[in-house]
């Protein structure tokens, strides 16, 4: 059986090991591959693997031998899903492996913020605390998170994941999603939409990427938010407008943002939040602590062992 692994280098840039995969048929593994050169590398391979590179119906026409489709993510928007459902090929996704690991960097992200760790410590390092005058100093304004307002747009995994930490750490917690606009659960108080805009000192988006949310991070909602306020997205770019945040945080409408995901990725070298005020941005990393790669390798072959055996899991597109 041919296995071709179109752009494995994020999943593994050589810390993990493929050998759980070889043992199932003859593996090729391509660090990435341009979209001019998928057609000849997947060329007789039954067992197709992808990450970025588009799989579309045009691209899938043309390779009659795919019997099934593995994708190294939980998004699975980068195949053309109805079309291989047509084919009956199945596609399967790596789901709810980086839940923790992404409501951590959320929180390192608002840590950055509200602690100022990276500032103080390239201080430390330039000589500051040796000539200082007194036995502490600050160069910026330090936030307790306790008894802080956040709001999570989106009630997922992730969410909830968010709100265990939040609420530990003393934070009053506030969430709103397409199932969940009143009520409560465990500490966690429901309310729409405008309402956490408008209250909470901590905006953190957990939605998925859909018509409805595209754009939803547009220059009325960063109007709704309170000047002290701070953005947060792990989520998908495109949910934000990023010249609308950039002009706010430049205006100072909300005091600051951090970013893991962009609407283009790998970005523009113009971007205007690469140059606005009190922006934090890091690239995609939420998932990408080695063990959570590991979580996802095990899936990932558990899902080519499940195809092999002739009951697939994880499937998209049933």
């Amino acid at each position: 059986m041919k296995i071709v692994i179109l752009d494995g280098f994020a999943e593994n840039p050589g810390d993990l090991s493929w050998d759980g995969i070889r043992a199932f048929g003859d593996v090729t593994v391509y660090d990435r591959t341009p979209k001019d050169a998928i057609l000849t590398r997947a060329a007789g391979a039954e067992i197709l693997v992808t990450n970025k590179t588009p799989l579309t119906k045009e691209t899938l026409a043309h390779l009659p031998d795919v019997k099934f489709i593995a994708l190294l993510s939980t998004g699975y928007n980068i195949v053309d899903c109805a079309y291989a459902k047509q084919r009956g090929i199945p596609v399967s996704n790596i789901p709810a492996y980086s839940t923790e690991s992404v409501a951590q960097l959320v929180f390192a992200l608002i840590l950055e913020h509200t602690r100022q760790v990276g500032l103080h410590s390239r201080s430390v390092a330039a000589g500051d605390w040796a000539k200082s005058a007194d036995f502490c100093y600050t160069l910026a304004p330090l936030t307790d998170l306790t008894g802080k307002t956040l709001g999570i747009i989106g009630y997922g995994s992730i969410g909830k994941a968010v709100a265990r930490i939040a609420l530990a750490l003393g934070m009053r917690v506030k969430a709103t999603s397409r199932t969940h606009t009143a009520g409560g659960d465990g500490g966690v108080t429901f309310c729409d939409l405008d309402t956490l805009i408008a209250t909470g000192d901590i905006v953190s988006l957990h939605c998925p990427l859909t018509p409805e949310t595209t754009g939803l991070v547009n220059r009325d909602f960063l109007r709704k938010m309170k000047p002290a306020a701070l953005l947060i997205n792990t989520s998908r770019g495109p949910v934000v407008d990023e010249q609308a945040l950039a002009d706010a945080l430049n205006r100072g409408e909300i005091a600051g943002a951090g970013l893991d995901v962009m609407a283009q990725e790998p970005p523009q070298a113009d971007n205007p939040l690469f140059t606005a005020k009190n922006c934090f941005i890091t690239p995609h990393i939420a998932w990408a602590a080695y063990e959570t790669r590991q979580r996802l390798m095990d899936v990932f072959t558990a899902n080519i062992a499940a195809y092999i055996h002739g009951t697939p899991i994880n499937v998209v597109n049933p």
